[in-house]
This record gives structure tokens, C-alpha cells and sequence, in this order.
């Protein structure tokens, strides 16, 4: 069971989400001494406030905790997030969640992280009894994994290296009886990742590609690739300091699909699962890949470096060329690729691309009902010729300036051909202020969405 859940303890303090059409009937069956207090505090039933309930004796007897009405357009499911940085110490159950219960305690749970590697982090134990008719099991295998790939991102690059990544895989794949394969350092030349190696090898931390599998071989096949750049410079082609301060988390694709595989393992679904992570470090060295130079892929296209801070889509380019090779049934890549989709949409809706609308209209709706959202945005084919370049197959980065997530979308499909169905995701990767259930620094986007989509079809 996760931290932030507890079993019945038959003691546990109610919490009672009260909103503007439901607060008077509350006000009117309280006692005089209990409406004195409640009306001494100022407390309103606007969303996010709250107040404690004193019994006869004085102590806590309830929480009155404000909401928006259901069916309020905008109504914030995860509003139960913000709980745990209000409560006391102590156990309480959800009185009246209603249909909301399930979101609700998960996003108590989710409000309860804390990242405390370097400073410690007073443990306050505020606890919620699981919702009658709820999985404790089952929320508890996603906060686990949401809190894993948080701590992860969370984690500084001089601990969160090509080789930390690695770690956390294996120690994944140990867990759940998965096997991992990794290729290091120049063996990736042999073994023919030219363009990973080319984005890794000016770090002095060797570039991998990990490889993790799972599951019968008679089940259908579904893969992961998440970009795993640990620390992105920009290269030859140097970010801004502002630009580069948060680019720790620009493995949040590799934390992400390692978070969603563990949900997948913990639950035994019936698909053979596979999980290639591209680890690598865009470091500045003498040995650095320069702008201009042309590299072959594993798939045999040849790619111009157009700017070596579009560095990411070459890592999954290889990656997604290995995958491809297998034909799966389903492929899924998720990394933090374009400063274009955060323009576009934003930090909380990260865009996806897939040519497949049946695929498409399933993920949104799981999108919209696990709170985890995203937004389709489109293949545009025109915008095919902004990927040329005059001396090679390919440019990595696209002339023009414009549609930049759209032309990274469209430039790692080139090397998706065999695939039944192929899913691109553009996640941003962080919080830049905390939110109920989305407390501020690295954030698991989308993999509760490509869970519950993956529960659906191989449950």
C-alpha cells in the first residue's frame, strides 16, 4: 500500500466536500457552538478552502473542504490534491467524494509527494482510508510509479547520469523478472546506434541504449522509447542559461516510460512489453557532433545536423528504427522534445501525433478521465519539405522556424514503418508551480493516460 493510504482504521476523521449549493443544508444541521466557529474563521465553500470541525470535547470532528458543484465547467478533479499540505497529523476517509472518489484519493496521494534526497523533509503522516469500492492496490501501483519517475526527474544531472538511468531500469526489470540488455559507450557504433552514439559520445558519461523486455513473446507486442538526454547543453549549438537551467529534466521521457512500465509490470498485463531507453548526456567537447554534419541511422537515412540542440530526435530516431524492426502492435514514444508545444499548449497539455484516429479518440478519453491531459495535434504532411536538406536524406531541425513540434513529430515518423500503430508524445515534463496532486518540479505526464489506454485493450 502506498504511504498515503491506510486500510479501514474505523477512527478516521471525515472530510466533507461542501460547494456553494450544498453549504447551507451543512450550515443548518450544525450545532450553534460548531456554525460560531466555522463563521469565526470566515470560512466559504469557494474550491480549496477549508476548516476543521471542532467536536463537543474540542477535538477534530470534521473537515469542511470547498469545491465546485459537479458539472461546474472547469471543476478541478484533482482539488483534493491540495489536502495533505492541509491537514493535521493524523487518519481521515473521504465522506461524500461520490463518483470523483477514485480521482480523489489519488490525487491526496499524488499532493503528498515530497522530494527529499538533499534535505530532509518532515514527514508529517497524514494518511486517507481508500474509498469503499475503490483499488487500493491499484492507485497505489500508479502513485508508486508517478513518484518514481518524479524523483527521478527531481534528481540533479551530477546524480542522474546515462549510468543512474540504467540503474533504475534494472532495478525495474528485477522486480518484476524483466531482462535488460544495454549497449555502452562505442559499442554502439557496432552495433550500429550511429546517432545516439554521435549525440553522447563529447560526455564523459558513456552514451547506452537500454533495452528491457517483458512478458510472453505470444502476446501482443508493445514498445517504449523514452528520450533519456540526462543533461541537454544544447551542444556546439549552446542553450541560454535560462534556457539550460531546468534541462536536468530532459529525461523525463525515459522517467515517464519507466513510471508506465512500472504500472504495466505491477499489473501483469497480457502483452509482451519492450522498453528502449536512448541514456545520453549533449555535452560540449572536442568531440562534440558539430551543425552541419551528416550522419547515417540505424534505418540507413541520412540526417544533416540543422542545430545540435534538436538533439532528441536523433536519440529516438535510432531507438524507434530498433522498435520498428520488430513490427509491434503498438509503439509509443514520449520525450521532452519542443519549446514549440509549450508555446503552443502550454506546460500542463502536452500535444500527441498518431496517424490512427481510433488510437487518437481512445487516449483522449482516457486523457479526460484519469486528469491526465493531452491533445492531439496533427501529422501535417505539407510541412514534409521543411525536413529537407540539401546535401542529405534529412535536416533534424527544419527550416523556417515554424511548427516546431509538428516537424519534430513528422521527422521521427520517418523512421516508423512497420509498426501497426505508432503514438507520438511531445510532454513537457515539469510543474512550474504546484497545483493540487501536482506539487512544483518533475511531473510523470501521460503515462496514466497510456495506462488506462493499455489496461483497456490488454487487461
Amino acid at each position: 500500500m502506498h504511504p498515503a493510504f491506510v486500510d479501514s482504521s474505523g477512527a478516521a476523521v471525515p472530510i466533507w466536500f461542501v460547494d456553494q449549493a450544498t453549504w447551507p443544508d451543512w450550515r443548518n444541521g450544525l450545532d450553534a457552538g460548531a456554525t460560531a466557529f466555522i463563521q469565526a474563521c470566515g470560512f466559504e465553500p469557494k474550491p480549496g478552502q477549508h476548516v476543521f470541525v471542532p467536536g463537543p470535547d474540542g477535538s477534530l470532528a470534521a473537515v469542511l473542504f470547498g469545491v465546485d458543484a459537479a458539472g461546474t465547467p472547469g471543476r478541478n478533479p484533482f482539488i483534493a490534491g491540495k489536502l495533505p499540505g492541509l491537514l493535521p497529523r493524523g487518519v481521515y476517509r473521504l465522506a461524500n467524494a461520490g463518483t470523483d472518489a477514485r480521482l480523489a484519493a489519488l490525487a491526496f496521494a499524488l499532493g503528498s509527494y515530497r522530494f527529499g534526497r538533499y534535505r530532509a523533509e518532515p514527514e508529517k503522516e497524514v494518511r486517507l482510508e481508500v474509498p469503499d469500492g475503490v483499488d487500493g492496490d491499484e492507485l497505489s501501483r500508479i502513485a508508486d510509479a508517478v513518484f518514481a519517475a518524479r524523483d527521478l526527474i527531481n534528481t540533479p544531472a551530477n546524480d542522474m547520469g546515462p549510468a543512474e538511468i540504467e540503474t533504475a531500469a534494472r532495478e525495474l526489470a528485477a522486480r518484476h523478472g524483466a531482462a535488460v540488455h544495454v549497449i555502452v559507450g562505442d559499442d554502439l557504433v557496432s552495433a550500429d546506434f550511429p546517432l545516439i552514439h554521435a549525440v553522447g559520445r563529447a560526455s564523459e558519461r558513456a552514451p547506452r541504449l537500454i533495452d528491457l523486455s517483458w512478458g510472453d513473446p505470444a502476446h501482443p507486442k508493445v514498445t517504449l522509447v523514452g528520450k533519456g538526454v540526462c543533461f541537454d547543453t544544447g551542444g556546439l549549438d549552446l542553450k541560454s542559461d535560462t534556457a539550460m537551467r531546468l534541462m536536468k529534466k530532459d529525461m523525463g521521457g525515459a522517467a515517464s516510460v519507466l513510471a508506465l512500465a512500472q504500472m504495466i509490470l505491477g499489473r501483469g498485463l497480457r502483452l509482451r512489453l519492450r522498453v528502449l531507453v536512448p541514456a545520453v548526456e549533449n555535452a560540449v567537447s572536442g568531440s562534440a557532433f558539430r551543425p552541419l554534419d551528416v550522419y547515417r541511422s540505424r534505418q540507413g537515412t541520412s540526417v544533416e545536423i540543422g542545430h545540435t540542440d534538436a538533439e532528441g530526435r536523433l536519440i529516438l530516431a535510432d531507438a524507434l528504427a530498433l522498435a520498428d524492426e520488430e513490427e509491434p502492435e503498438l509503439l509509443i514514444d514520449l520525450g521532452t522534445l519542443t519549446g514549440a508545444a509549450r508555446v503552443a499548449l502550454g506546460p500542463e497539455l502536452p500535444p500527441f501525433y498518431t496517424d490512427d484516429d481510433a488510437l487518437a479518440a481512445d487516449l483522449a478519453r482516457c486523457a479526460e478521465a484519469e486528469n491526465d491531459p493531452l491533445w492531439r495535434m496533427p501529422l501535417w504532411r505539407p510541412y514534409d519539405s521543411m525536413l529537407d536538406s540539401k546535401v542529405a536524406d534529412l535536416d533534424n531541425a527544419g527550416s523556417g522556424g515554424f511548427a516546431g513540434s509538428i516537424i519534430c513529430a513528422l521527422f521521427l515518423r520517418r523512421f516508423v514503418h512497420a509498426a501497426k500503430a505508432w503514438l507520438h508524445l511531445d510532454i513537457f515534463g515539469w510543474n512550474p508551480t504546484t497545483k493540487p496532486g501536482r506539487p512544483e518540479g518533475g511531473e510523470c505526464q501521460a503515462a496514466r493516460a497510456l495506462y488506462a489506454l493499455l489496461c483497456e485493450r490488454y487487461g
